[in-house]
């Protein structure tokens, strides 16, 4: 299963912790859809970043998502395809896996697999910007999702996880440049989650370093050092550390009253403690946490 598709069975699960709650989601992601096609960013602007996360909340959620308008918006960036960041890519591509392909235009797998690989790193890995001088994890995980969403195969494992193995720091995390002494949730979130899709078990390795970031009050700080939690480390770390056979159980309880004290009842998460406006990216990881918790 697609690193895609993966967190979306997931988030489906959501609404047995929301119950009445749902709807209340379903309307605040319903409040974001643009006119013209795709999601608002926080600025209420078409977005293809955040429109990643709209889609998705609205599948997790079993909204009927409007294709034939989000393709019409996604065609608007078509001329883009050769200028896009590897992260911009990323979300033009994962748009478009959720749309059916009778929809998609022509020669659009082509032309997005054509620049990813202008994002290929002599240490196996890939940049997430042509100017870097050495690939991150990040862009690792990037790449396999756009390879995955355009059915594309990415050849023999071994080059990538040479890349990964290199990001592992000193305190046993993983971070995205060699240089760092630290790792960070998100990204060794990620590092487990590419190894078991590239076949290897070595995820297994970041249990503790991933359970050690956990706060005294619920939610997960996003490296050492920090000592206030965001939901983006925490999704990540529930993510990861499910996919890696841990049992929530243990910390449910006290990450479901984290993840209450950024719940609002306009239908929405905040980031942080110290957040005030809410936005679809981080509603989506409240959801994703939710669903891991419910199992």
């Amino acid at each position: 299963m697609s690193l895609r598709l993966e967190m979306l069975q997931v988030a489906r699960l959501a609404p047995k912790m929301l119950g009445d709650s749902t709807n209340l989601v379903a309307s605040f992601f319903q409040s974001q859809w643009h006119p013209e096609g795709g999601f608002c960013d926080r600025d209420g602007n078409q977005d293809l970043y955040y429109s990643t996360f709209g889609i998705a909340g609205y599948l997790a959620l079993r909204l009927p998502l409007p294709h034939v308008q989000l393709a019409e918006y996604l065609r608007t960036q078509d001329h883009r395809i050769e200028e896009l960041s590897l992260i911009d890519l990323s979300c033009l591509a994962r748009c478009w896996a959720f749309v059916p392909k009778d929809l998609w235009p022509e020669h659009l797998e082509t032309r997005v697999i054509r620049r990813m690989q202008a994002f290929r790193s002599s240490d196996g890995g890939f940049f997430t910007e042509l100017e870097e001088t050495h690939g991150s994890l990040y862009g690792c995980y990037v790449a396999l999702g756009i390879a995955q969403d355009m059915n594309h195969d990415l050849g023999p494992p071994e080059p990538m996880l040479s890349c990964i193995r290199s990001r592992l720091a000193t305190d046993g995390g993983y971070s995205n440049s060699p240089e760092l002494p630290f790792g960070l949730t998100p990204t060794t979130a990620a590092a487990a989650s590419l190894f078991r899709h590239l076949g290897t078990e070595e995820g297994l390795a970041t249990r503790d370093w991933l359970l050690s970031q956990m706060h005294r009050d619920g939610g997960f700080c996003v490296g050492p050092g920090i000592d206030m939690p965001d939901l983006l480390s925490t999704a990540t770390a529930l993510h990861a550390l499910s996919s890696i056979h841990f049992d929530l159980q243990p910390i449910a309880e006290k990450s479901l009253d984290y993840l209450d004290t950024l719940w609002t009842a306009r239908g929405g998460f905040f980031g942080t403690w110290e957040d005030d406006t809410l936005d679809i990216e981080y509603t989506y990881y409240g959801l994703l946490s939710l669903g891991h918790l419910s199992v």
